[in-house]
């Protein structure tokens, strides 16, 4: 069994369809053993509670910087035994202290179809309000792995 550990900063519909996925057996041999908030509001929370799933909140704003966060939250994650880290609408880029304790074992869902809309800036609803102003035709969402580079 894997240990996934799921990252949110808000509502958590991303984490919701991992739940879901779970209960229908969708997630393979992995399970969500922990959601980690940035906000102890996040509606995310009251979703993995919901589930009887761990929750953890690691506030951004109790840091002083990112160095400080990733450091913390690399250390979290060791603790949560992460086997797999899905940042599911967490909106704190995490620096090469995580990156690098987690190599190749952390995945984002990006709400557009990369190369298009990414990059600083581009997160949650902003990217579908660009997406409208541009007028695309097609869109979608890119799971990848999370590297030291933004998208």
């Amino acid at each position: 069994m894997k240990n996934i550990v799921v990252l949110v900063s808000g509502g958590g519909t991303n984490l919701q369809a991992l739940i879901d996925a779970e209960k229908r057996g969708g997630l393979g041999g992995g399970k969500i053993t922990c959601v980690i908030s940035s906000k102890p509001d996040a509606y995310a929370l009251k979703r993995a509670k919901n589930a009887f799933i761990r929750t953890k909140v690691l506030e951004r704003k109790e840091f002083p910087d990112i160095a400080a966060y990733s450091k913390a939250m690399a250390e979290l994650l060791k603790e949560c035994e992460a086997d797999l880290v899905v940042y599911a609408g967490f909106m704190t880029i995490l620096d090469e202290q995580v990156c690098g304790a987690f190599p190749y074992k952390m995945i984002n869902v990006h709400p557009a179809l990369i190369p298009s809309f990414c990059g600083k800036g581009y997160y949650g609803l902003r990217v579908h309000e660009e997406a409208l102003k541009k007028g695309v035709k097609i869109t979608g969402a890119t799971v990848h792995f999370v590297t030291e580079e933004c998208d």
